[in-house]
């Protein structure tokens, strides 16, 4: 071999040779900055997190404001009514049994028993008082009745039937 072909070689080796190191290097780099980017966010974080950092409030503006309000309007009206306790139910013995029962057969906290003794003094102011303090709530002297008997869940016409039901069987 010639001179110039052994030189040509030394200096094509030391070019593969760095090229070969550069490489390597760039595989070592690209592997740090993998392992070094965060990892996916699981899915329950990110709904919480959606659901933290949910708009509080919208503004509806002109007629397609007005449309978006009427429609949003309509779905909470649709999700209130889906919350109704017991199914909607107005049979007062279902709601007693199921809620009532608790305070009302113990007497627990001032909760007046089914008898005479108890409600007559009550039934005496009129049902729609006997409605309003099932509803709203009522603390007096006696005891305590929680707004909707302790389940917001209820609604009006709930209230009403287990009120009903109650005075219906007294002892």
């Amino acid at each position: 071999m010639r001179n110039y072909d052994l030189e040509f070689l030394k200096r094509f080796s030391m070019v593969l040779g760095f090229l070969t190191i550069v490489t390597l290097g760039l595989m070592v780099g690209a592997w740090y900055l993998h392992n070094s980017l965060p990892t996916d966010v699981p899915p329950n974080v990110a709904k919480r997190t959606e659901a933290r950092i949910a708009p509080v409030g919208a503004v509806y503006a002109g007629a397609t404001g007005a449309a978006s309000q009427a429609a949003a309007t309509a779905a909470a009206a649709a999700a209130a009514a889906a919350q109704v306790a017991y199914g909607g139910t107005t049979d007062g013995s279902v709601i007693y049994q199921n809620l009532c029962a608790g305070c009302h057969t113990s007497g627990a906290g001032g909760a007046p028993t089914l008898d005479h003794q108890h409600w007559d003094a009550r039934i005496a102011q009129g049902t729609e008082t006997l409605y309003r303090h099932s509803i709203e709530g009522f603390t007096g002297a006696a005891g305590v009745m929680p707004p909707r008997g302790g389940n917001p869940a209820l609604n009006d016409e709930q209230m009403h039937a287990a009120v009903d039901w109650m005075v219906d069987n007294l002892k």
